[in-house]
């Protein structure tokens, strides 16, 4: 089936390179790493048992932190490798673990993956989330190596998708030695992708054990001061925002100002190609853009938009979004207005801040499912009811702070999924290579 698939993916890279042509050329993504995409690695062979963790962009590098830590703690005598696909990625998991043990992931063609599983020589496989590709798949049983699934997560959409391949994605997915699924309704997905039920565990999500639970974060006051963010007055931030959502926010903004002169408003796009344009359309909806990549200690703060309030900060710098989460009195979890999947909204109530939703959650499905049972979320159906929501929220700070509160305790009561996922993937790798 290497061969079908092969032709499928050659077909698919005519009609994506114009797409790749403009990434790479305006948008400025996606330039580096090509040689590592076609497998040419430069890992020597292993001294011992090797894992190759792969998480695709920065959502996935983070979660997949513990999990990694845990596993180098209590197996030291194991390397690990880990591969991301996204540019965001890439750089987080370069930051977190050391370029020297970072690649980008090698596209599917079969002889790509098998030059790369030649040059890294695993004992195991570890996709976080999903990636389960044919060639991979196939390849890696021919070697024996076992391939599991952690914090496996399967969106309606994309088990409607994957279905559609009929026995080419059973036979992908029934080749995995483990899943350790997010939450019920995820097993039940992979279940009718083929993967067999003795081979699925419901973990939980380890994304609720990557978050930090308290109320400061270091570094936030000097951000505060330096964004020239006035403490006595209400701030909302609106985080992890997507293509076609800042506009939205700006009108809402200025709605809630007709009512609040005094709010203040920060805006932090998920994507740092996107800074540049946020920055234009804050401007042209008549605001001054407050750049944080700009402000250093708040000397540069135009005295006009101080007194006048006419200003929208703009987070423009990586690294920098739960500092603003803790300064906020509401939040919007962005990518979220529109159908982008959504943003995650663990590291908003670990810090138990009230916070709105737009109705496309998808990518967070088990975790909008316990916030909503918890009563710590407030889920909104348009861009028409976001200055409403936010504005409630302001209206009765108490009520918010009940919100956050029970945000945060949803949080702590749904940790711990890493530990079982670690010890899952020792008892395998142990059983495979003891």
């Amino acid at each position: 089936m290497s061969w079908l698939a092969n032709c499928l993916y050659l077909l698919a890279a005519v009609c994506y390179l114009p797409i790749v042509a403009y990434q790479m050329v305006v948008q400025k993504k996606n330039r580096r790493g090509w040689w590592q995409r076609f497998g040419h690695l430069d890992f020597a062979p292993p001294k011992g048992r090797r894992l190759w963790v792969h998480a695709v962009s920065l959502g996935e590098t983070n979660a997949a932190r513990l999990i990694v830590k845990q596993l180098s703690e209590r197996l030291p005598d194991v390397e690990i490798l880990i591969s991301t696909t996204t540019d965001t990625g890439f750089a987080r998991a370069c930051q977190l673990y050391g370029s020297e043990r970072v690649f980008r992931y090698p596209l599917d063609f079969s002889w790509v993956v098998r030059r790369a599983l030649d040059r890294i020589q695993p004992s195991m496989i570890v996709l976080v989330e999903l990636e389960v590709w044919p060639n991979l798949m196939a390849l890696a049983g021919s070697r024996d190596v076992p391939v599991v699934v952690v914090n496996g997560r399967l969106t309606e959409r994309s088990f409607r998708r994957l279905r559609r391949f009929g026995f080419a994605g059973q036979r992908a997915f029934g080749n995995l030695r483990w899943v350790g699924a997010q939450d019920a309704t995820m097993a039940a997905r992979f279940r009718g992708l083929g993967v067999a039920a003795d081979r699925i565990d419901v973990t939980g999500s380890v994304k609720w054990d990557t978050v930090t639970l308290g109320s400061t974060v270091d570094g936030a006051a000097d951000l505060q001061r330096a964004m020239g963010i006035d403490a006595g007055k209400p701030l909302w931030i609106c985080g992890s925002t997507g293509p076609g959502e800042e506009a939205l926010i700006v009108d809402a903004f200025s709605e809630l100002r007709s009512t609040r002169p005094e709010l203040q408003l920060a805006v932090i796009p998920r994507k740092p190609e996107r800074f540049d344009e946020v920055a234009h359309l804050i401007e042209r909806g008549g605001y001054t853009c407050r750049r944080r990549s700009r402000q250093s200690d708040g000397s540069q703060i135009l005295a006009s938009s101080v007194a006048d309030g006419s200003w929208i900060a703009l987070g423009d710098t990586m690294g920098e979004l739960r500092k603003f989460y803790a300064l906020a009195d509401a939040v919007f979890v962005g990518r979220s207005l529109i159908p982008l999947g959504g943003s995650d909204p663990m590291e908003v109530a670990a810090l138990g801040k009230p916070m709105v939703v737009g109705p496309h959650m998808d990518n967070f499905e088990a975790a909008m499912s316990a916030f909503d049972d918890g009563e710590a979320i407030r889920t909104i159906e348009s861009a028409s009811d976001l200055a409403g929501a936010v504005d409630d929220l302001l209206a009765h700070p108490d009520r918010a702070r009940q919100m956050g509160a029970r945000a945060r305790q949803v949080v702590e009561e749904n940790q711990g999924a890493t530990g079982t996922t670690v010890d899952k993937l020792i008892a395998i790798l142990n059983e495979h290579t003891p």
